[in-house]
């Protein structure tokens, strides 16, 4: 393939160079990129493709399924945010629910944008019946409405829905709808009224489509099971079962494909087995960590995985595991296979996955990012919304720095903690007084760690690892045009909370170490893990 080609069957991150190290270092992969920013809402196109809706990237794909091409049609960074769900009109234009923005915009075929209503909290399901465009806010007191397409006042259908998502007009004329809160299906006339119950009992339903038969066909997001059940009586047969975390569906022609939140597209063959279409990935990475048996902690936000040394990402859990403390961005561990993370919604976890059980710490925060434990327990953490450092020990909470701009990374060089200030290019050591500059002239420095005296910053800006000699003030670049932070050219939109969900989902480009000088670090924005070892190892 040409590197356009590769660009277009990518689909994700098309920058056209290579990471590249510094003599005496070697750089792999040790998880393959993700060719999408994970896989919400899909549906197939008037010209046969499959379009993905993606959260986490701000970006909506289409795939071809004849040569496997992902081809951007709203890119990160462009006029949509956060789209989860999407669906065409007659004219092949693009209605899509930004969730995070909490509002329906129409992407016209040569890519210009309006908002057609701006004011749905948690906008996530969509549909389109006989030119009237019906949406929803995936909330415990969401709203389906119909949408006004020139931007009037929206006609609410029901009202106190508890998280509703992905539905669907079926033959019979009325609305059919997923509903998370309750784990059943409802269906509803057009014109409002009482919700009648479909089927009830299921796998946590997040979207409903139907086949050429009037049936109806359901991803279950709790269970991974994709569901065919008889609209007239509620029974029900597997279709498939594929793994916790599945999103919606479409078909194309007799053809069903399945996106799952982490990435992954599928399609069901008629005998129930799975035939992918495009791989399983990483929505990001975000935090890393490794204990001291070498088994390396990805958080993933709403997924988090276990990585033992030349093998697999092996889920640790997620979203809709028992236990699961939330959307997980900072991690640390703390040994005998705990770990305490920071998470979007603010707060503090001691969280123990093989048990499936965690403990609060400390919440109420503003965007947390970084963590890290001293020697004596206390462990650290970045608040980059108030620009704050806390620790938390034995269910004490103290402020350690205010007024830092953008505090991302947090690690011990000895009893001493080190922070990234992510807007202000520096790395700054916590001191009584305030804080002293460790290292400076850096442009968007996230993930840092200590070892043997050294530095090692990841500058999702310059797009370098960078290693630093505490000792003689010396500094060496060991890696450049690294795959983090945004795309080169890209300024991606700020990505608001999703109600009771998820707080804000902010990029941390983290960096970890494991056995023989090995360093790991989050490759963003294509989705990967790098490993950079040092050759004398």
């Amino acid at each position: 393939m040409t590197s356009q080609q590769m660009a277009s069957y990518a689909g994700r991150y098309a920058y056209s160079g290579a990471a590249q190290v510094a003599a005496g270092w070697t750089l792999k992969r040790v998880t393959q990129p993700s060719r999408l920013f994970g896989a919400n809402g899909i549906r197939t196109g008037p010209d046969g493709r499959i379009y993905v809706a993606q959260v986490s990237g701000s970006q909506i794909s289409a795939i071809d399924l004849n040569g496997g091409g992902i081809e951007t049609i709203s890119p990160k960074g462009g006029a949509i945010i956060a789209p989860d769900d999407l669906v065409f009109d007659a004219q092949g234009n693009i209605f899509a629910t930004e969730i995070t923005a909490g509002r329906v915009s129409m992407l016209t075929a040569n890519g210009q944008s309006q908002v057609v209503c701006g004011n749905l909290p948690c906008a996530n399901p969509i549909t389109l019946y006989q030119g009237r465009l019906f949406a929803g806010e995936c909330r415990p007191d969401g709203r389906i409405m119909e949408l006004d397409l020139h931007g009037g006042t929206p006609r609410i259908i029901l009202e106190n829905v508890p998280l509703p998502n992905a539905m669907e007009v079926g033959p019979d004329g009325k609305l059919y709808i997923p509903i998370m809160g309750t784990n059943e299906i409802w269906r509803v006339d057009l014109n409002g009224g009482s919700p009648e119950v479909v089927a009830r009992d299921l796998g946590v339903p997040d979207a409903v489509k139907f086949d050429a038969d009037g049936f109806i066909v359901s991803t279950q997001v709790a269970s991974g099971q994709v569901l065919r059940i008889d609209p007239r009586t509620g029974e029900r047969t597997i279709l498939a079962t594929i793994a916790p975390g599945l999103d919606n569906l479409t078909f194309v022609n007799d053809r069903l494909f399945v996106s799952s939140i982490s990435g992954q597209i599928n399609e069901v063959l008629s005998d129930g087995t799975i035939k992918s279409l495009v791989p399983d990935g990483l929505n990001w990475p975000l935090g890393l960590a490794t204990d001291s048996n070498g088994l390396l902690f990805v958080a993933d936000g709403g997924f988090t995985y276990w990585l033992q040394p030349g093998g697999e990402l092996q889920p640790a859990g997620m979203l809709f595991t028992p236990g699961f403390p939330g959307y997980t961005r900072g991690v640390t561990s703390i040994g005998s296979g705990d770990y305490i993370v920071t998470t979007a919604n603010g707060q503090v976890a001691h969280w123990s996955p093989a048990k499936q059980e965690h403990q609060v710490l400390a919440e109420g925060y503003d965007q947390l990012y970084g963590i890290a434990v001293s020697s004596t327990g206390v462990a650290v953490f970045a608040e980059k919304g108030t620009g704050c450092i806390h620790s938390v020990h034995t269910g004490l909470t103290e402020t350690l720095a205010r007024d830092l701009q953008g505090p991302c990374g947090v690690c011990f060089s000895e009893d001493h903690c080190l922070v990234s200030e992510e807007d202000a290019g520096r790395v700054v050591r916590l001191t009584q007084g305030g804080v002293d500059t460790v290292l400076d002239d850096l442009q968007k420095p996230q993930g840092i760690l200590v070892r043997d005296n050294m530095l090692y910053v990841v500058d999702t800006g310059a797009k370098e690892l960078i290693q630093f000699d505490m000792v003689s003030n010396s500094r060496q670049v060991i890696a450049t045009d690294l795959p983090v932070g945004a795309p080169p050219g890209v300024v991606p939109k700020f990505l608001d909370a999703i109600g009771v969900l998820s707080g804000p989902m902010g990029p941390f480009a983290d960096i970890t170490g494991g056995k023989n000088g090995v360093l790991y670090v989050s490759a963003d924005a294509e989705g990967s893990v790098l490993e950079i070892t040092p050759n004398q190892h």
